[in-house]
């Protein structure tokens, strides 16, 4: 089952399909960001 690698929270395996990079971490969840700033805030956190 997939989940937040910020937040440990669970996200569904589509979610995970469209925000998870190329290795499937998923680094913002609707539970720990802004449903509008995602994949921003993906980025961010994948960059740290």
């Amino acid at each position: 089952m997939p989940s937040c690698d910020h937040c440990g929270s669970h996200v569904s395996e589509r979610f995970a399909r469209v925000f998870a990079d190329e290795t499937g971490q998923v680094f913002a969840c609707p539970n720990c960001s802004a449903n509008a700033g995602i994949a921003e805030v993906a980025r961010q956190r994948a960059r740290a």
